[in-house]
């Protein structure tokens, strides 16, 4: 390439221009037939419009012999390529949406196929008010005709912008393919910009020099062809910037065709009623979008809610039985013991469940489970919606009431585990041995660990006079059986 460069800057003007667009011709043939072994079905397109464009170029040059082609379609073939290839940005983003997308399907294809409606929509007026109307009049140095020159590069430059803001979002358009389709437009739209510079002056014969850029856009699209594809790690410290960045892709084209409509109607222009027509359904299309936009973030900050709760309901509850835990347990405890000027007893009973150790080792910890998931139901069916049933650690369970008679709650809850359980057929005995512990009134200086191991003391007391029995803490201890 580098040979091609110093050929066509060395050798006469006609002859650099005729190798130069052979060159660009070549690159451009065999990146088409590069990405259509590929199916990449509109990078493909893209570089079909390439090679019309530079065909169209050549026939106005050195068949025709006009410097500048007045009445071809090589500017409507130069200005679709980039427009092609944003529709195969777009097209990538979305084949490789993020698998942790908190859209649902249908939502997120609507939001994408609107994004690229309104970047379509937007290029289209732009290519409209330049490329379209360049078919039926002659190239000019000022005024409508000029937008002409002044749209490709433009249009470049828009997709050089959606491709650096989507590379935030869109881990597939992280690749090197993308990379080098950046860099075709770079080299394309700086040479156009020079391009256009040279038409504003009046300039007929450009200089050589400008088509450096021309010349390495093809030969960068063959390597965005060639560039093997990669499966890009999600960066995290991107994320909370993508989702920024995401909002604006849709706004970068239209915010460019909204300049160059104002500067066209600015230098005596006239916009004509597909411009209108258009350019109004694009407002529409943005509005709906942002619509959806809205509507997305009041659905993400119901889900933050709920995933918020249920956060604090995983962190405060036993998984396997679904009851509190014990961190949940002491909370509701130590609060219980804060009240002032208590009128009902503090009921704290301790339970260990007696045989559960046999089941657990002689049939296994799935059938254990479902043992403890009964004592739990059963725990909470005894008692009030308002009191608490945790468990504590193992076969270990604590219940917390407030009010009532702390003996007959302890009986009741015993004639509740009494019950045999059926499990896969087998039917499995378990008791409990409860510990009782009672406040009757408030005192500062009694913590939630002293009425803990009140309790659990009681409960070892039962265990030792035979299991299957209510002792509670401080009462005479019932004669051995």
């Amino acid at each position: 390439m580098a040979v091609t460069v110093v050929t066509v800057l060395a050798a006469p003007r006609d002859v650099g221009v005729a190798i130069d667009k052979v060159v660009q011709l070549l690159f451009a043939v065999a990146a088409l037939l590069a990405y259509a072994r590929a199916r990449n079905r509109w990078m493909t397109a893209a570089m079909a419009s390439l090679t019309v464009g530079l065909s169209a170029w050549i026939w106005g040059q050195q068949i025709l012999g006009v410097q500048l082609p007045t009445t071809t379609i090589a500017p409507l073939g130069f200005t679709m390529v980039p427009v092609l290839c944003l529709a195969a940005v777009i097209a990538r983003a979305q084949a490789a949406r993020r698998a942790d997308d908190l859209l649902p399907n249908y939502r997120s294809r609507t939001v994408v196929v609107l994004d690229g409606l309104i970047v379509i929509g937007s290029l289209f007026v732009l290519t409209w008010v330049s490329a379209l109307e360049s078919l039926t009049r002659p190239w000019a140095t000022q005024g409508p005709g000029f937008i002409t020159v002044v749209a490709h590069p433009a249009a470049y430059l828009v997709l050089l912008v959606t491709i650096v803001v989507m590379s935030w979002t869109h881990q597939s358009v992280r690749q090197w393919s993308m990379v080098f389709v950046a860099l075709a437009g770079i080299a394309q739209s700086s040479s156009g910009w020079v391009f256009a510079f040279y038409i504003a002056k009046g300039v007929t014969v450009i200089p050589a020099a400008v088509d450096i850029g021309f010349m390495f856009c093809p030969a960068l699209f063959f390597l965005s062809a060639l560039a093997p594809a990669r499966d890009a790690m999600p960066t995290p410290g991107r994320i909370r910037m993508a989702d920024m960045l995401h909002l604006l892709v849709p706004y970068v084209p239209l915010a460019v065709t909204g300049l160059f409509v104002l500067w066209n109607t600015a230098t005596g222009g006239r916009l004509n009623p597909v411009e209108i027509y258009v350019g109004l359904a694009v407002v529409c299309l943005v509005i709906v979008r942002q619509l959806l936009t809205m509507m997305d973030n009041v659905r993400l900050m119901d889900q933050l809610r709920l995933s918020r709760e249920q956060l604090r309901h995983e962190a405060s509850h036993d998984p396997l039985t679904g009851v509190a835990n014990r961190a949940l347990f002491r909370e509701r405890l130590e609060r219980a013991l804060a009240v002032r000027g208590r009128v009902t007893p503090l009921i704290l009973l301790f339970i260990d469940v007696d045989g559960f150790k046999a089941v657990n080792d002689n049939y296994g910890h799935a059938e254990g489970d479902v043992v403890l998931r009964n004592v739990a139901a059963r725990l909470e069916h005894s008692v009030r919606p308002g009191d608490t049933v945790a468990r504590l650690g193992g076969d270990e369970f604590g219940v917390l009431v407030d009010g009532g008679d702390a003996e007959e709650i302890g009986e009741r809850l015993l004639s509740a585990l009494a019950h045999p359980h059926e499990v896969h057929g087998r039917v499995h005995e378990v008791r409990a041995s409860i510990g009782v512990a009672q406040r009757l009134t408030y005192d500062p200086s009694v913590t939630a660990d002293d009425v803990l191991g009140a309790a659990d003391a009681a409960m070892y007391t039962a265990k030792r006079l035979g299991k299957g029995m209510v002792v509670v803490h401080g009462s005479p201890l019932p004669e051995m059986t």
